[in-house]
């Protein structure tokens, strides 16, 4: 199974900070998502961790000395700025930052990254104050004008023990700038998607709500996977527990009339609209003001229909609906096709194994306009969000 990482070339940049664990982290998660991974560390870094710990990882020369005579990359100092994908700094240090800003070359690091035509990425770890100071701000602000990603800090408690804006982001947000800005010049560059996720809660008094089994993480999935190919990702999501992917444009809400009005407000100029959200059908007719206090008599909630989002987004962009059925798959998610008047329908059976809610991958038959069904075999969600953009952008012409 492949992801956005598969293959890439990335060389990661580590300087000298208390968070190189964290890059340790990072360059072993890389491993595992597919991405070939060259090390290259300041004097610094090496005071932290050893050189041996990224080639345990990576299982390849790391790179600390630009005049190393026993490094295969000693004999061009630029062979890696003209394979990389990608040049990470994470961490980056203030000294680090400033060299950058200033296009400095007098170490394997600077020198690789003055000579490559890859893009940049900096994830800065810092003190508070060093984070605030003018001067690294300017650094920061004179590399975003040049188009390098800035990727954090993070608030938190930092190695001084101080409480503030400094903390290295953790590795999972890392890797989510890292797809995002690999793929921002792919396929779906300019094109902008809105993307819903997650069960609406519909209110039955202050404390109890109705809802549904919906992870979210479908949504989120095709969301990322957009974000990886390049478009603008917008993600209307109902609460899920997820935390917010990277680069990407997150409206929460709660009810079904909310995710209404943000779809709706989010469509304008878009090119996609992908429900994968899973809305309540029906509310509470009136929720109660006060807590429903318990007692022995039953209780009656009356239910009033929702709106159906779909059939009210309606306008010259491709509209993508989901289908989640127990039984007669293809033949209901068929009947919402031509009821909707769909472009595509992505159905699930959520009693098989593997498809159901909170499962990393699901099963799924794309229906569309026409009625044809392209069954597809267990895939992960981020992947199935790739077949489903693949259909989009044919739809696109």
């Amino acid at each position: 199974m492949s992801g956005p990482l598969q293959d890439r070339r990335v060389v990661l940049g580590v300087t000298g900070s208390i968070a190189c664990y964290k890059a340790v982290d990072l360059a072993s998660k890389l491993v595992q998502a597919g991405a070939l991974v060259d090390v290259i560390m300041s004097y610094g870094a090496t005071q932290f961790v050893t050189p041996l710990a990224f080639r345990s990882i990576t299982h390849r020369d790391v790179v600390t000395d630009t005049y190393d005579t026993g490094s295969h990359y000693s004999i061009e100092h630029v062979e890696l700025a003209r394979q990389a994908d990608i040049v990470v700094v994470a961490p980056a240090t203030v000294h680090c930052i400033a060299k950058l800003a200033l296009g400095l070359a007098d170490d394997p690091l600077t020198t690789t990254v003055v000579a490559t035509e890859a893009p940049l990425l900096v994830a800065p770890a810092m003190d508070a104050n060093m984070f605030a100071n003018a001067a690294t701000q300017e650094n920061l602000s004179r590399l975003r004008e040049r188009g390098v990603v800035i990727a954090g800090p993070a608030p938190g408690r930092l190695a001084s023990g101080l409480m503030g804006m400094g903390r290295l982001l953790e590795t999972p947000e890392l890797l989510g700038y890292i797809s995002a800005t690999l793929g921002r010049r792919g396929d779906l560059s300019g094109r902008t998607v809105v993307v819903s996720a997650g069960g609406t809660q519909e209110p039955i008094d202050p404390v109890r709500v109705i809802t549904n089994n919906s992870s979210g993480k479908m949504g989120y999935a095709v969301a990322e996977a957009a974000r990886d190919r390049g478009a603008e990702a917008i993600l209307v999501t109902a609460p899920t527990g997820l935390p917010d992917p990277p680069l990407v444009k997150v409206v929460r809400v709660q009810t079904a009339q909310q995710m209404c009005d943000a779809v709706l407000s989010s469509m304008e100029g878009a090119d996609a609209l992908i429900m994968a959200a899973a809305v309540a059908d029906y509310r509470p007719a009136g929720a109660a003001e006060q807590k429903i206090k318990k007692s022995d008599d039953a209780l009656t909630v009356e239910l009033a229909p929702t709106t159906d989002i779909l059939n009210a987004a309606r306008g010259d962009f491709v509209r993508v609906g989901f289908s989640a059925e127990s039984e007669n798959l293809v033949a209901n998610a068929s009947d919402k096709v031509r009821r909707k008047s769909l472009d595509l329908i992505v159905a699930n059976d959520i009693t098989e194994e593997g498809s159901g809610f909170g499962a990393d991958t699901n099963r799924v038959v794309l229906i569309d306009r026409e009625l044809n069904a392209e069954h597809l075999p267990l895939l992960t969600k981020y992947e199935v969000g790739n077949r489903i953009l693949d259909r989009v952008r044919g739809l696109w012409g």
